[in-house]
C-alpha cells in the first residue's frame, strides 16, 4: 500500500497557517531570549512584536535584529570582536528603523551587559545618549550594570537581578548562564563580589566554552591568588589561562573591596 500524500496546503509539519503560527512562536521565543537581559523592561515590546497571542509573524526588522543580536552575543562571548562589532551595528540599524528610543536602548543594554559579564565594562555610552527618552526600568538596569546600586529602584529590575541587588539570591542560583555572568560582573562593579561568585563565573564561562569571559574571570582569580600570597594557585590559574588563550589575556580590573 502506498503512503498517503499530504493534502494541498498540508505537510508533515501541519497546514500552512499552522507552520506560520509555529514560525511566529519561534521568533517570539527567540526575540525574548535575545533581550533576556532586560526582560522586565521588554514585556511591552514582546507583546508588540508578537501582536500578543495569535498575532502575525514578527516584522522583518525584528527578525533581522534578533538574528544579528544572537550572532553578536555568540561572537562576543567566544572573543571574536570584529564579528561581534559588525553584528551589533546590523542589529542597531534594524532597531533604529522603528524610530523608537526604547528599542535601540535595549540593544545597547545587551551590549553593556555582555561587557560587564566579561569584565570589560564601560559607562554604556551608547545607552547614555538615549537615557532621557527611555522608560525608568531601562535606566534602572543601566545603573545596576554600572555599579550605581544606591540609585537603583530594585522593583524595576528583572527578577533575577532584583534578587541579586537585595542579596536574597546567589550568582550560582540563577538559571540563565549569561545572567549569572552579568550578575557577577555587576557585583564586582558594586564592590560586593565574593570568592564563590567569582568561582561560579569561571565555571559558567568554562562550561559553555565562552573564551572572553573565561579569560577575564580566570585573570581576576589569579590576581587575587597572587595578592593573597597563594603562588601555587596563581601559577595553576596562569597555566589555565595560557591553555585557553595562548597568552592573549585581557587585563583583569582592580577589584573593589569585598563587602
Amino acid at each position: 500500500m502506498t503512503a498517503a500524500h499530504p493534502a494541498p496546503g498540508h505537510s508533515a509539519g501541519g497546514t500552512r497557517p499552522q507552520r506560520r503560527a509555529a514560525r511566529a512562536q519561534e521568533m517570539r521565543s527567540a526575540w525574548s531570549r535575545a533581550l533576556r537581559l532586560t526582560r522586565a523592561a521588554t514585556l511591552a515590546l514582546a507583546c508588540a512584536l508578537a501582536a500578543c497571542a495569535g498575532g502575525p509573524p514578527a516584522p522583518d526588522w525584528a527578525v533581522n535584529a534578533h538574528g544579528a543580536l544572537m550572532r553578536f552575543e555568540a561572537a562576543w562571548l567566544r572573543g571574536d570582536t570584529r564579528i561581534a562589532d559588525a553584528e551589533f551595528v546590523r542589529a542597531r540599524a534594524e532597531l533604529a528603523r522603528t524610530g523608537r528610543f526604547d528599542q535601540v536602548a535595549q540593544a545597547e543594554l545587551v551590549r553593556c551587559a555582555l561587557r560587564v559579564a566579561s569584565l570589560e565594562p564601560d559607562d554604556c555610552p551608547g545607552f547614555v545618549a538615549l537615557a532621557p527618552d527611555v522608560p525608568p526600568a531601562l535606566n534602572a538596569y543601566a545603573a545596576y550594570l554600572t555599579g550605581r546600586w544606591e540609585s537603583v529602584d530594585g522593583a524595576l529590575l528583572p527578577p533575577q537581578h532584583r534578587a541579586i541587588l537585595a542579596g536574597t539570591r546567589t550568582v550560582a542560583s540563577l538559571e540563565d548562564p549569561v545572567s549569572r555572568l552579568v550578575a557577577a560582573g555587576a557585583l564586582l562593579r558594586a564592590g560586593r563580589i565574593d570568592p564563590p561568585a567569582i568561582a561560579e563565573a569561571v565555571e559558567t564561562a568554562s562550561a559553555h566554552g565562552w573564551r572572553r569571559p573565561l579569560l577575564a574571570w580566570l585573570s581576576l582569580q589569579a590576581q587575587r591568588a597572587r595578592a593573597a600570597g597563594d603562588t601555587a594557585a596563581a601559577d595553576t590559574l596562569r597555566r589555565r589561562i595560557d591553555l585557553v588563550g595562548g597568552g592573549a589575556v585581557p587585563a583583569a580590573p582592580a577589584a573593589p573591596p569585598t563587602r
